[in-house]
């Protein structure tokens, strides 16, 4: 049985998105574990949306197999319940995996699990987490990590990714792929990707120039000068520069250089692509300048972080 373990307070998306990774994966393979939510008083628990969830006591965690820790706002409260803790410290010790999701990460260190290990939570809790937890060898960047039977991931929506990666351990890499599409994901990211978004981290990613940049996502083959943004969004090039970074926090240069990137980051770490091929495809042209960009922008070259990558896909199923 998979267990989710829940509180109250929890992030419904932490545990309904793993919920339904594990309920799809059964359409594929029958066999495969039942899922089902628990907590320490059995009965609904409120999420901290409202909406509740029937779970079972911890007396039902006796056939788990493998235990999927939630987080969210309520996670401060069940740090310190010793029969919460307890509880996953005990299935730890049985040989159960024990995976986090979020905030749950917390709960795994409370129980002495990550010491010592590398993990991962979401980005915002980092300096409170190597605060409170210095054992821990904390990974803010990653999308999940595995060590030895434990498992930790990042925020919220990462949780899915990490159960892909836990039904492509546990059935093959072709299920793993089935529920994704059942899901209509856009992709499996790998653990070793990051959880940074360049769109995202501009001051306004859906302003006047969301459909702009979204554009230039799918083109970053192109010439992307200025001129040609400029022409595109109806607006003179010294105009354009101006209010795209007065509404950015960011030049279009950097803006372009960013997105690139990202996207060849996503390119190299999930793909077996030539270098070569993703610094043209990316707009990079010369992979030697995709390289100083890379190293600039994350401290490694491409095939460095194409070898962690795959070492995480690896140790990740």
């Amino acid at each position: 049985m998979i267990g989710i373990l829940v509180f109250p307070d929890f992030q419904l998306l932490d545990a309904s998105g793993p919920a339904s990774v594990f309920e799809i994966t059964q359409r594929f393979v029958p066999t495969a574990p039942r899922v089902r939510m628990i907590a320490t008083q059995g009965g609904l628990v409120r999420s901290s949306s409202g909406v509740e969830v029937m779970a079972s006591g911890l007396r039902s965690g006796d056939s788990i197999t493998t235990l999927i820790v939630s987080g969210g706002f309520g996670v401060e409260a069940a740090v310190d319940c010793r029969r919460t803790v307890g509880f996953v410290r005990r299935l730890a010790r049985r040989g159960v995996r024990v995976a986090s999701v979020c905030s749950g990460a917390y709960i795994l260190a409370a129980a002495g699990l990550l010491d010592g290990r590398r993990a991962t939570t979401h980005w915002c809790r980092t300096q409170d987490f190597v605060s409170r937890f210095p054992k821990v060898k904390l990974d803010p960047d990653s999308i999940f990590l595995r060590e030895g039977n434990v498992w930790t991931s990042a925020g919220i929506t990462a949780g899915i990714d990490l159960s892909l990666a836990i039904v492509a351990e546990d059935h093959g890499d072709a299920v793993a792929q089935d529920v994704s599409r059942q899901l209509v994901l856009y992709h499996r990211r790998s653990g070793g990707q990051s959880q940074f978004s360049s769109l995202l981290e501009l001051k306004t990613p859906n302003g006047r120039f969301g459909p702009l940049l979204a554009w230039v996502r799918e083109h970053l083959d192109k010439p992307l000068t200025v001129d040609c943004l400029a022409d595109r969004a109806g607006l003179s090039p010294r105009h354009f520069a101006r209010v795209f970074t007065a509404e950015t926090g960011s030049t279009p240069s950097k803006a372009i250089e960013r997105l690139r990137l990202e996207v060849a980051r996503e390119r190299v770490q999930s793909s077996s692509e030539l270098i070569e091929r993703v610094a043209e495809a990316t707009g990079f042209r010369d992979p030697e300048r995709m390289r100083r960009a890379f190293v600039r922008a994350f401290g490694q070259p491409p095939q460095s972080l194409r070898r962690a990558a795959r070492r995480a896909m690896q140790d990740g199923g």
